[in-house]
């Protein structure tokens, strides 16, 4: 016995009712092909946002032409949250001191090359240093794991571009991924120099507002003094 429809229901045999099987309306092809090709180029806008920023991209021809005279190693890339700067050591040339977080010469002589674009990119947006390491174990007095190593060299790469290029610090952060994020095997010595890198995440996607005139920038936090020994305060002491 075949289903009644309820009352006030269209019955499933009106032509209205389009049945299981039955194609759909031509129209609706024409709308469907419209509305993912509409999808797709916003999805493309959305990705290439940064690349739309004429900023970014004469910061990005800077970078891609110091990258290609040999004068930095590394590569840019404009991704979806932003533009990625890695930077990687060169031949000989390590960026830190073995297991520490001391900047080399190297590493300085890189920054200086890289600061002015980096700093004009700061003005606008936000900027991310991040600090890459190979996956050789460490355990010493000072650190503990790969990820403390590498927020400590990041640390001290924004540190010093705070304090000796004047890099607002308020644009500034500094982030440690470990040997988690490697880009090459960690098998041989070559692929591990890959691996200790630092990457400037410019995080294009929001960027800050441009302080008003005549605002001072905010200075580096000053380091405390040092106690006074207790043998000068007892000195002191009537």
């Amino acid at each position: 016995m075949p289903l009644r429809a309820p009352k006030g229901f269209i019955d499933e045999s009106d032509p209205k009712v389009c049945q299981i099987g039955h194609p759909a309306p031509p129209w609706l092809i024409n709308y469907a092909d419209l509305m993912t090709e509409m999808v797709c180029f916003f999805i493309i806008l959305y990705a290439l946002s940064a690349a739309l920023n004429k900023d970014v991209g004469k910061g990005k021809e800077q970078l891609d032409k110091l990258m290609r005279e040999g004068k930095v190693a590394g590569e840019v890339k404009i991704e979806r949250e932003g533009m990625k700067i890695s930077i990687q050591e060169k031949g000989d040339m390590a960026f830190f001191e073995s297991g520490k977080a001391d900047i080399t010469p190297g590493m300085i002589s890189v920054l200086e090359k890289i600061s002015p674009t980096i700093k004009d990119l700061s003005r606008q947006f936000d900027i991310v240093v991040e600090g890459h390491t190979d996956a050789i174990p460490i355990n010493d007095e000072y650190f503990g794991s790969n990820w403390e190593l590498s927020s400590a060299r990041a640390t001290t790469v924004v540190e010093y571009l705070v304090k000796e290029k004047g890099f607002d610090p308020s644009h500034l952060a500094a982030m440690g991924y470990g040997q988690f994020q490697p880009v090459a095997a960690n098998d041989s010595p070559e692929n591990r120099a890959k691996n200790r890198r630092v990457v400037f995440f410019v995080k294009t996607m929001k960027p800050h507002a441009p302080p008003p005139p005549g605002t001072a920038l905010p200075s580096a936090p000053a380091q405390p003094e040092a106690a006074p020994a207790q043998g000068a305060a007892a000195a002191k002491a009537p």
